[in-house]
Parts: C-alpha cells; structure tokens; sequence
C-alpha cells in the first residue's frame, strides 16, 4: 500500500509496491469490486463463500493500525491495541498499509455489489498497531514493540496472526522469537511475507523465516511468482499479490491497488480463517496441512516443494473441501522442524547475525493420513513481508523490502540496515488505466457528486499460465 508519506525503512510490510488513490461514488466503487482478480479467480461467491465466510474467526492484524470507519470495514473492527507509543486502540492508521491488509482479509463492500470485499468477510479484525517511531515515516520503526504485539494478539483469543512485515534484523532478536513460538504453542496459525526483494535473489526474511510461520510469496493473475517474492527453503504457499485492491485511508471512500507479498500474505490468512470457522476443531497445524495439501502447482512450476512456490498457490476451495486424511492425522505444526537457511541464533543465546548462511535445510513435509509430523522441536514462527503491505518494525540490520513511492514518485531508499515496507501503494495519476502489476493507478479519481470513468475495470492483461495451460487458481 502507499502512504502519503515514504515508508522507507519500515519493518517490511509483506506488501509490494501498491497504488494507492481516491475512488469515491458507486461507478468507482463498483469497478474497483471488478477489479478484485483475486476473488473472481478462486470463485469466491460459487464455491468458497457458501461454505465458509471467516464466521466466528478474529484474525489479529499486526500493521500500522486499521481505519475501522472506512465504509467497506465498518463493524468488521475490533477494539485493539497500539503498541506504536501513541495512544489510541488500533482503529486508526496514518500510513495506510494495515487498512489495505485489513481489507483484503474481511471488507464486505457496501451498497450493491460494490466496494472492496474480503476473502474471509465475515472475520473479525484485532488491530494491533506497532511502532511508527518517526510519525507517520514508518522508515525510523524502532522495532522494540513487536514482541509485546504478538503476545498481546494471543491473549486476546485471536485464531490466526497476519504478519505483513518484515526485517532481517529480527533473526537474531529473542523476545520476538520467543514471542513467534508463544504464539504457535497457543494454537495460533501465525502467517507472513517472504518479502519484496527476490530481484536481488534475496532471502526469505522474518518473522516469515522462523520455524513454525507461514511463509507467503506472491504470483501474478498467470500463476507466475513475481519478480521481487523473496524466495528460499522456508517458502510455504503463494497467493495472489499483483495488482491487488484494497481500502485507503485517504478517506473513508478510497481505494488503493498495489503489489507485493504483504497482500498475498493476507490472502493466506483470509482461508486460515475460513478453515478455522468451517471445521473449529481443527488445530493450527492441521489448519496449514489442509493449505499445504491442497495447493496447486502450476504446470512445468517444478518439484513440490520448491523454494519458489513452496508447495504452490493456496487455494481456498479445496482447503475447504472435507479431507479426514489431514483432520485425523497428527494436529502438530508441519513447519515447526524446519530449519532456517540463514542459521538462527544458538538456543538460549542472541547471536549477531551470521554472514553466511547455512545449507538450505530439507523442506517441511506435510502430515499424511496416518503419518507422524515432520515437526518436533525448533523455534516457532515466520511472518512475512507480503508482501505483502503493513506493520512496521524496525530492528538493526532489518530489510528494506521495498521502496514507497508518494504521488508516484519513488522515495530514496532507507538507509541499510533500516527494515522496510513491501507493500507500496503510489498515488495514482489522472486517466490511467489498471494495472495488474500496481505501477498504474486504476483510472481518474472521481470527486464527490461526478461519475467515475475508470478504463475498463477488472480487464487486466491475460499472460497465460507461468507454466503450462490451464487455470492456475483451480484444480
């Protein structure tokens, strides 16, 4: 998502880079609704909403807070907390980057048909809002408030923690770790970004990276991983996250589109918590075995798992579908084993961060009708950067994991060291068309009282499947 102010260093939103404009007026609104790719592609109204909207399920959402008033989030909110050193519950956000995230996970539109909706739209949000250090420049995050946002998201009963942040920084904190697998022991599926940075063929980041997290990439309409989805080992699912709608907090009629892991780590979030309102006596773990085991692989994408794809494109339909051989099986995390590519700190200590990393750690398997986990010990807990657009959190040495832009134009990168938002959404410029990859605002902002005239809403470029044919969404 964009700001109006450059999230430079921010923890890594698991976002990309996202157009943020205004669309007020029902033709904006409705053509925004029909931009929603995402929720088209998995059929959401034939096939996933008749069984499960999110009912019962609080997803707590770790960001920069949620403007609760926007028209397409209202009741969906949910007292929270912020942890940012301002006072206020969470219902509020100067940078816009957890309203976006918020949205994507359980907005109902509003009037016919219009607006940005949800995946999971009956859901309830915990706005958990962390540390804008600088104000509303999410780049000077000083990443001390995270650990305290986690545990205070647990305590508060939530089903499934939205990470859409990210630092490297955050290997080597203890207090977040710990926090991470305080989360996971409390039956809590804990979802991340891999981050935004995989054109510099880099890593996955954390909290996505520690054991036990659900470590989210992001592909394209096609199915194709985009460009900048971190990648690595640790890579558990992809979602979609190009040219993504989502609610603003320019005002409370406003909509953005934009790019990154941070908005497909909401994605994944969203069918946790339609899986946890349709079978509630699943665990967390058989909760991400379901995931894992109805993925879908593109054609020609690679072995199953592979550090692009993980274990391929969520998909909420056949996660939903009944499945005793994951409900019967073992009810322990499947990725709670799993061993960190970057070599984390030694227990009971807080190592410096290692330059080099350690060889790539065997692929989390998933459980099977009768199998035994592939877990054991290990530190719980990756989250992501989401892509990807949201929760800031600054610690020493984290990832810049993209860079924000304002009005379009891009803002200097942060320096090194400073974590960083991956979801970036840009201003949009008068008369241009959409643009599934969030580098284009979707059309003329329409004013108060006048009709919108977005260019041909919802029509994104067909590139065909990453890989083969067929439609990558379905099985």
């Amino acid at each position: 998502m964009t700001t109006s102010r450059g999230l430079r260093g921010a923890a890594v939103l698991a976002a990309g880079a996202l157009s943020w404009g205004l669309a007020a007026g029902p033709a904006a609104a409705d053509s925004i609704r029909q931009g929603q790719w995402a929720i088209t592609k998995y059929d959401a109204a034939g096939v996933v909403w008749p069984v499960s909207q999110g009912e019962g399920v609080t997803v707590a959402v770790i960001d920069t807070g949620v403007q609760a008033s926007h028209q397409d989030l209202t009741g969906q909110v949910l007292a929270g907390a912020d942890f940012s050193g301002e006072k206020s519950d969470g219902r509020v956000d100067t940078a816009g980057h957890g309203t976006e995230i918020a949205s994507i996970i359980a907005a109902h539109g509003h009037g016919d048909q219009a607006g940005v909706t949800g995946l999971a739209p009956k859901a309830k949000i915990l706005p958990v809002r962390v540390a804008l250090d600088g104000g509303d420049d999410i780049g000077n995050f000083g990443g001390t408030n995270l650990a305290p946002a986690i545990r205070y998201a647990v305590d508060h009963h939530v089903q499934v923690i939205n990470m859409s942040l990210a630092s490297a920084g955050l290997r080597t904190d203890p207090q977040v770790r710990a926090a991470v697998e305080y989360a996971l022991s409390q039956d809590i599926v804990v979802v991340g970004g891999t981050g935004n940075q995989g054109d510099h063929q880099a890593p996955v980041t954390y909290p996505a990276a520690f054991p036990g997290v659900v470590a989210v990439g992001a592909v394209d309409q096609a199915g194709a991983v985009w460009a900048k989805s971190n990648s690595g080992p640790e890579t558990t699912l992809v979602a979609p996250g190009v040219g993504i709608y989502g609610a603003s907090n320019k005002s409370d009629t406003s909509y953005g589109n934009g790019t990154g892991t941070s908005a497909a780590t909401a994605y994944v979030s969203a069918i946790a918590a339609l899986i946890r309102a349709k079978y509630p006596q699943l665990s967390a773990g058989q909760v991400i075995n379901r995931m894992i085991k109805t993925a879908k692989m593109p054609d020609g994408a690679g072995a199953v798992p592979n550090d692009k794809y993980g274990y391929g494109i969520a998909s909420p339909s056949k996660a939903l579908a009944a499945n005793p051989a994951v409900d019967q099986g073992p009810k322990d995390n499947p990725l709670a084993g799993r061993a960190e590519s970057q070599g984390g700190p030694e227990a009971g200590t807080s190592a410096a961060p290692s330059g080099a990393a350690s060889s790539a750690p065997a692929a989390a398997t998933p459980v099977a009708s009768g199998g035994s986990s592939s877990g054991g010990g290990g530190v719980p807990g990756y989250v992501i950067g989401a892509g990807g657009v949201v929760v800031v959190l600054a610690v020493v040495g984290g990832v810049l994991l993209a860079r924000r832009s304002r009005r379009g134009v891009a803002q200097p990168a942060a320096p090194q060291g400073a974590p960083q938002y991956p979801g970036q959404y840009q201003q949009p410029q008068p008369g241009t068309a959409p643009n599934p990859y969030g580098q284009q605002p979707y059309g003329q902002p329409s004013q108060p009282g006048q009709s919108s005239q977005p260019g041909q809403p919802g029509q994104y470029p067909q590139q065909g499947p990453a890989a083969g044919g067929g439609n990558p969404y379905q099985q």
